[in-house]
């Protein structure tokens, strides 16, 4: 069984200053006590920094170039959406395609950038969101921190909040 972790680490950093050993220890101390204890660990078999950014490429097509996934939108792995991003924009583009293949129906193709962009911004503000709610930035104000507290709270007291995060992440209606 594999699974996949993440730290917070300052982009001066290199992966060659974390072992095995020390990823763990340091995953451990950020886990409360009762979960670190019961963390099965094992040698890695990748490890990266990866800087939170963002990015998206508006318009999605140029002439008859579709861009989908990773080549038209970056996510940072806080929210978990560059799959199901990249998912949702082939789905359009197939349909896209055989509407046009099929059928002499360019419908899909006109409207591809325009309907992945509007799932594609939900992403992103997703990500956003789970990435400012989850990390501690350190040029942060003492305000910014107790927001970030505030909605952390808030997300575990209300139904309507988790519902929403459920949504968001487990994956938006087509």
């Amino acid at each position: 069984m594999l699974s996949r972790y993440y730290i917070q680490v300052p982009l001066t950093d290199k992966v060659e200053d974390w072992s095995d050993e020390a990823f763990w220890d340091e995953l451990k101390k950020r886990l409360p006590e009762e979960v670190a204890e019961r963390l099965e660990t094992g040698p890695s078999i990748e490890k990266s920094i990866a800087p939170l950014r963002s990015f998206v490429a508006e318009p999605m097509r140029w002439g008859n170039l579709f861009l989908a996934g990773d080549a038209a939108h970056i996510v940072p792995p806080t929210g978990a959406r560059g799959l199901n991003s990249a998912a949702s924009d082939i789905y359009y583009l197939y349909h896209g395609l055989v509407g046009h293949y099929l059928n002499g129906d360019d419908t899909g193709l006109d409207q591809y950038s325009q309907k992945a962009l509007a799932r594609v911004w939900k992403a992103q503000r997703f990500s956003w969101w789970m990435t400012t709610l989850l990390h501690r930035f350190p040029d942060s104000l003492t305000y910014d921190q107790r927001l970030q507290d505030t909605d952390l709270a808030y997300l575990f007291s209300s139904e309507a909040a988790l519902s929403s995060l459920a949504e968001n992440y487990v994956g938006l209606p087509f």
